[in-house]
């Protein structure tokens, strides 16, 4: 890490808060039919989602592979869903071309509001009061908080988190935390090969709900079996540097007979735990927390995520 970068880390896994801007997608889906319109394309149970609350879930297609991981929140009969920049568009064309066929409405509010990710402990009621309305924003919480506010009011927001003393929170920085807390990033670790299911996210599959897209496929692997792999974490020894580079992510796992284990799909040193960690998709046989792992020929433990609460 440079000096930046560091000083940056070191606030932060020293209780302080920080914030980092990013593109982030929001989606609203409303009208008197949201509910079973969703139902039938989501993972998670919308019928049971209170006014006010929120869930995690996923968008499958048909064979039962990733679109999109969102967290939804509830307005009324409104949802809002919250995506990654990168498949924002892909999911809102998804949900749009179904509108004619029932009594629900769809609209990409992306380009209307401004997304702040805050990391640590925030008083958000002292944020809001300091300049933006809660009326206008909202609010998804998670291993991070996403905050989406007007564009209009962007710079009032930024200067309410300066007032508060936060720490803008730099890419490479953000990288770092990111695996730590063992978020997935789509096109990086998931895309759409990934089996929903194989992302093994606490809260993202519904499987007492009915029938939706991906169903079958999703649901058959949970009663009758279990995923051929699911993403995990690895930890190195503190002098080990199993890659040399970021390109080099996608570095083959074996077992220490020589078998086929797996692949890394993201990692980074981290400071905290003073070693290297990494995001990984480790096949079913080598689930186990504990279990050693080589990558070119050098030792990996599977770990459970986060590497950092």
């Amino acid at each position: 890490m440079n000096t930046d970068l560091e000083n940056a880390y070191q606030a932060i896994r020293s209780g302080r808060a920080g914030f980092h801007e990013q593109p982030r997608g929001l989606i609203a889906v409303w009208g008197k039919e949201a509910v079973p319109f969703l139902d039938g394309m989501i993972t998670n149970d919308m019928k049971t989602l209170e006014d006010g609350g929120q869930m995690l879930a996923a968008f499958p297609n048909a064979q039962g592979r990733l679109l999109a991981v969102v967290r939804v929140l509830r307005q009324g009969d409104r949802f809002l869903l919250e995506t990654e920049d990168t498949t924002r568009e892909k999911l809102f064309q998804n949900l749009f071309r179904f509108t004619f066929a029932g009594d629900f409405f769809v609209e990409d509010l992306s380009e209307q509001f401004r997304c702040f990710e805050l990391i640590g402990k925030y008083d958000l009621l002292a944020l809001f009061v300091l300049g933006v309305s809660t009326d206008e924003s909202f609010v998804f919480e998670g291993r991070s908080t996403s905050v989406f506010v007007p564009a209009k009011s962007a710079d009032v927001f930024r200067s309410s988190l300066n007032q508060l003393e936060s720490v803008r929170i730099d890419d490479g920085t953000y990288e770092t935390l990111r695996i730590e807390n063992g978020i997935p990033k789509f096109g990086v670790d998931m895309d759409e090969t990934t089996i929903v299911s194989e992302l093994g996210l606490e809260g993202l599959i519904s499987y007492n709900k009915g029938c939706y897209i991906g169903q079958e496929i999703i649901a058959r692997i949970h009663f009758r079996g279990h995923v051929a792999k699911r993403h995990t974490g690895l930890t190195f020894e503190a002098e080990t540097q199993p890659v040399g580079s970021v390109s080099q992510v996608g570095a083959e796992l074996t077992s220490n007979d020589g078998k086929p284990g797996g692949r890394i799909t993201s990692w980074t040193y981290s400071p905290k735990l003073e070693k290297t960690v990494a995001l990984a998709f480790v096949r079913y046989d080598y689930l186990a927390e504990g279990t050693e792992l080589l990558v070119d020929g050098k030792p990996a433990i599977v770990t459970p995520l986060p590497f950092v609460k």
